[in-house]
């Protein structure tokens, strides 16, 4: 309901959205707050940091193709296991490279 003045009512009791019910709708359709901050002197750009944030739940983000977590050896498990079987495979492959050379010498 809006006041005649074309304001928004203000929340009353019981009629108000509580944070569960905010976040729930944020979830569900994603919000993003993106920004740039860049600190230059007498026009030379000494430095640009650029900041983006999406606030989505897991599904949406995979929806929305961000799925960067499922990469990462420090957030995800398989991750770590992927990694530590590729570097398993290099030290093996090392090991037989150096008992060939070993087998090679007189």
């Amino acid at each position: 309901m809006t006041f005649p003045s074309g304001m928004p009512r203000p929340y009353e009791d019981g009629g108000g959205a509580n944070l569960a019910d905010i976040l729930e709708r944020v979830l569900d359709k994603g919000v993003v707050i993106a920004g740039d901050i860049r600190i230059n002197l007498l026009d030379i750009e000494l430095l640009t940091i650029k900041l983006r944030l999406v606030v989505a739940s897991v599904e949406r983000a995979k929806e929305m193709g961000i799925d960067w977590w499922e990469q990462d050896p420090a957030l995800s498990s398989r991750a770590r296991r992927s990694e530590l079987g590729q570097e398993n495979e290099e030290l093996r492959r090392r090991i037989a490279e150096l008992e060939d050379r070993r087998e090679e010498r007189p």
